[in-house]
């Protein structure tokens, strides 16, 4: 097997010297050439390459969920195609490692690396579906290009978090749970929505969701981890269907204590759920328009502002060793 290895260096788990053994390790059982990222978006760059090349059978991921979403979007450059481009393999060594740990992987780097070479040893894969976003035609973000995500995006609220927490990483600050945790505060108390949002959800067929302060798209459950601990917000979500969305109308004392204590609480059988709660499952499309520029994030990374986004599930997407 012909493999490309994409090893992000600043990946927050993994030393210089723990990559160096996973990279014997892999180099054992294919004919694996590694190559180290150099910028942002050198990632997308590798993927794009090899699925333009035509010999490599597979792409592993060194690195966190940003690593895996530039591999994946350059993969998928030219729309999906399991049955000839590579395949996805992903070694989880970001700080929480949400589409590695939602195929099942071990969130230990070491062990993930085992459980992949087992996995090809035995010509073990799925066919997974993912989300892609784009500017909605029409509108003043219908320019922007389309983008693939493996399991979540936001507009609004949880992609100010995500914004906050880059900020405090280009300080110098490391990505840690806690780190999420203060942010979402602030940007809790620096919500000018909090009781009369400006999203408003349009799907085929059906009366649009107006007036929401927090959108959730999910690919899969759980949407992320706290340490150790799943956290769902849409628990009927799946690699095998559409795309699920939590929105949110309020975010008052009350209704953060309430729904907040609902995530930490949350099962594979009960999300967040009440008066100012809705959730949709197994959607093909749907868009969200914002009154106002609200922050998008997807996979955990942040894109800016938009005022309307296409979200739309792909079906059996991408072909992922596991």
């Amino acid at each position: 097997m012909r493999a490309l290895l994409v090893v992000n260096p600043a990946a927050t788990t993994t030393s210089a010297r723990t990559r160096d053994v996973l990279i014997h390790a892999l180099a054992s059982e294919m004919k694996l050439e590694a190559v180290t990222t150099e910028y942002r978006g050198h990632a997308r760059d590798l993927g794009r390459q090899a699925a333009d090349s035509g010999n490599v059978d597979l792409v592993v991921a060194l690195g966190g969920d940003g690593t895996v979403n530039e591999v994946v979007n350059g993969l998928l450059h030219a729309g999906p195609d399991p049955e000839h481009l590579p395949g996805l393999a992903v070694v989880p060594g970001g700080s929480t490692n949400v589409f590695a740990r939602a195929l099942g992987l071990p969130n230990d780097p070491v062990e993930a690396t085992g459980a992949l070479l087992d996995a090809l040893r035995e010509s073990s894969e799925r066919t997974v579906g993912l989300g892609l976003a784009a500017g909605t035609p029409g509108t003043e973000d219908e320019a922007v290009p389309s983008r693939w995500f493996t399991f979540n995006a936001g507009l609004g609220f949880d992609a100010g978090v995500v914004g906050r927490v880059e900020q405090q990483r280009e300080r110098g600050r490391r990505s840690t749970h806690a780190l999420y945790i203060r942010q979402a505060m602030r940007q809790l108390l620096g919500e000018s929505q909090r009781r009369h949002g400006s999203i408003t959800l349009e799907r085929p067929g059906a009366d649009p969701v107006t007036d929401l302060v927090l959108s959730i798209v999910c690919n899969t459950a759980p949407w992320t981890y706290l340490g150790n601990r799943p956290v769902y917000a849409s628990p009927k979500a799946s690699f095998d269907t559409g795309l699920d969305v939590l929105g949110l109308s309020r975010l008052s004392t009350a209704s953060v204590a309430r729904y907040g204590t609902q995530l930490l609480t949350s099962s594979p059988d009960r999300g967040p759920h009440g008066k100012h709660a809705v959730s949709l499952h197994d959607l093909d499309q749907f868009t969200l328009h914002s009154k106002v520029p609200l922050p998008l994030q997807m996979d955990g990374d942040h894109l800016g502002l938009r005022t309307s986004v296409t979200f739309t599930g792909v079906r059996r997407a991408l072909r992922v060793i596991v």
